[in-house]
């Protein structure tokens, strides 16, 4: 695959896609790469050696080049020089965007969409607007209950100090309010009791991740529904996670272990369940929900929605993740492979999106 900025083999007359990402510093899957799986003390259900970033970038311009599109991979590492120059000297006719934040801070992957606003190139996934929104959890929240969509009961905390008396019912769940992909959620951030509630507010104050969102923990079972398109957007197959193999003293949660950890045990413990084996009435009330939640929010192109489904069947949406991973080992692909679509078809459809707005 090409480096930065260079352009990739094209096919002549082909639609030109600029797959424009920003990566700096070390790897952090690397560093799994040269660990012997007999020198943990459990045995791994899953590869230890990750994909790479840089790999998973590289599978999603081989994929769309397979396509048909001739591709350009773009690191901006950190200089909006290198942004302008692609979009004002040979402007790419899509953007397929995959930055997530700018200068170490997520607060700026909006900025970097209204960039391509600016210059009129259209691009996959959100807007600046609701990439800012979705990342505000209790903003969200507070526009999903006021369309009817139904998400746990919460309070938000800016100063560390939380009342004895909050009106919530236990247990809760403590997690940053502007942080996704699970960082800053730990084993120990459902609390019980109001010490753990405290000790774990504690925690996030110390790592300087304010606001928290204190939120009432839905104790039942969670559900992701991938959203694709806009004309109808479609809910692909729900994917469930299965925790019945987790060790005692880890809640039924996707924290960042289990998300990301592969030397941690619960890493190998969690699996995804492709389609859920619901009841086709509480299947078709999780689909309802996460296409209000999409529509509501003003999502595009694609979008994950993460819900939990209380022991009454009652449904509740978590969280909007506009932009989630890609990659081909992502609940996204796996929604989607189960749906009929290859890794290659589902990437084509999501350009196809953003290129419906160019009119």
């Amino acid at each position: 695959m090409s480096e930065a900025g260079q352009t990739a083999e094209t096919v002549a007359g082909a639609t030109t896609v600029a797959l424009v990402y920003n990566r700096v510093g070390p790897d952090p899957f690397e560093q799994y790469r040269d660990v012997d799986p007999n020198t943990l003390d459990f045995v791994p259900a899953y590869p230890l050696a990750v994909a790479t970033v840089q790999e998973e970038y590289d599978s999603l311009a081989a994929a769309l080049q397979a396509e048909g599109f001739a591709v350009r991979s773009v690191n901006l590492r950190e200089r909006v020089t290198v942004l302008h120059a692609l979009l004002r000297k040979d402007a790419p006719r899509v953007v397929f965007n995959l930055v997530e934040f700018f200068r170490d801070d997520a607060a700026l992957e909006s900025a970097v969409a209204g960039v391509y606003d600016l210059y009129g190139v259209p691009y996959t996934g959100s807007s600046p607007f609701v990439l800012g929104l979705c990342r505000r959890k209790a903003m969200t929240k507070q526009l999903l209950l006021a369309n009817g969509v139904p998400t746990p009961r919460y309070r938000l905390v800016r100063t560390g100090r939380f009342p004895r008396r909050h009106g919530l019912r236990y247990p809760l769940i403590v997690k940053p309010a502007l942080e996704d992909a699970s960082l800053g959620v730990w084993k120990e951030s459902v609390a019980h009791s109001l010490p753990e509630l405290e000790a774990a507010i504690e925690r996030l104050v110390a790592d300087r991740k304010v606001p928290i969102l204190v939120e009432e923990f839905i104790e039942g079972r969670e559900i992701h529904a991938a959203v694709l398109g806009n004309r109808p957007p479609r809910v692909l197959p729900i994917v469930e996670y299965d925790f019945s193999e987790v060790s005692t003293g880890h809640p039924p949660i996707i924290s960042y272990d289990v998300k990301w950890n592969p030397l941690d045990e619960t890493y190998h413990q969690v699996h995804e369940v492709c389609p859920a084996p619901l009841p086709r009435r509480l299947a078709r009330r999780a689909s309802a929900a996460a296409l209000e939640a999409f529509r509501v929010t003003g999502c595009r192109d694609y979008a994950r929605i993460d819900m939990r489904l209380a022991p009454d069947g009652r449904v509740y949406v978590l969280e909007v993740n506009p932009n989630p991973d890609l990659t081909e080992s992502v609940s996204f692909m796996l929604a989607a492979e189960r749906a009929g679509l290859s890794f290659g078809a589902t990437l084509r459809k999501i350009v196809e999106c953003a290129l419906e707005r160019t009119g």
